[in-house]
C-alpha cells in the first residue's frame, strides 16, 4: 500500500488545502497572527501520518499519528476562533468542523490498527 492510498491522509491532506483556501483570502493581519498558525497546525495532521506511515516500527507510527490527532484537534481550536472573530461564515465553519470531526473518527481507527496482525482486524 501506498500512502497516497489511506483514506485518512487523502481528507488530511484535503482539509489542509481547505484551510490555506480560507486563510489566503484574509487581509495581512488575520493571516499573520492566527492564520499562520491555522495553516501550519492543518498542514501537520497529514505531515504527521505520512511520517508515521514512513516508520517501519508499529511504536514509531503511532507517535506520529497522536502528534497528528494533537494537530488535527489544534486545527479544531483555529476553526472555532476564526468563527467567533467572524473570519469565516457560518457555512464554512460548518464544513471544516464536519471534516475536522470525520477526519478525527478515522484518525482515531487508524490508530486502533497499528500493531495488530490483519488476522485481528477480520
Amino acid at each position: 500500500m501506498d500512502i497516497d492510498d489511506l483514506r485518512v491522509y487523502q481528507l488530511a491532506m484535503k482539509l489542509a488545502e481547505k484551510v490555506w483556501e480560507v486563510v489566503m483570502k484574509w487581509n495581512s493581519f488575520e493571516k499573520y497572527s492566527i492564520g499562520k498558525q491555522y495553516a501550519e497546525a492543518a498542514d501537520s495532521i497529514g505531515a504527521n501520518i505520512s511520517e508515521g506511515f514512513g516508520r517501519f516500527h508499529f511504536k514509531d507510527s503511532k507517535n506520529f499519528l497522536y502528534y497528528s490527532r494533537g494537530s488535527l484537534y489544534e486545527t479544531r481550536t483555529w476553526t472555532i476562533k476564526a468563527h467567533s472573530r467572524k473570519l469565516i461564515s457560518d457555512e464554512v465553519y460548518k464544513e471544516l468542523i464536519g471534516d475536522i470531526q470525520d477526519l478525527s473518527v478515522k484518525l482515531n481507527n487508524y490508530i486502533n490498527t497499528i500493531g495488530k496482525s490483519s488476522k485481528n482486524l477480520e
